[in-house]
């Protein structure tokens, strides 16, 4: 009698196919996320400038909506200076 439990080792073949997959995936999302970024977010910089620029709001709902002109005025001015 085998008094040693043995687990079935996993085929190469399939470890190799499982690490190519989750590769791919973790590079499309990486691609994605950062498309999304490029194309609808603004860049940090200019949210924290815009922060600081309306920091003297007490309100939360008023400093929002201030940040929100502050950067609609920056992308104008960016679009404008093309």
């Amino acid at each position: 009698m085998n008094a040693k439990p043995t687990l079935a080792r996993p085929r190469v073949v399939t470890t190799i196919a499982a690490a190519a997959l989750s590769t791919v995936i973790a590079i499309g999302l990486l691609t994605t996320v950062t498309g999304l970024f490029q194309r609808d977010g603004a860049p940090f910089e200019q949210v924290v400038i815009a922060e600081h620029a309306c920091a003297n709001h007490t309100f939360i709902s008023e400093r929002e909506a201030c940040v929100r002109l502050y950067l609609a005025a920056s992308r104008v001015q960016n679009v404008a200076g093309r």
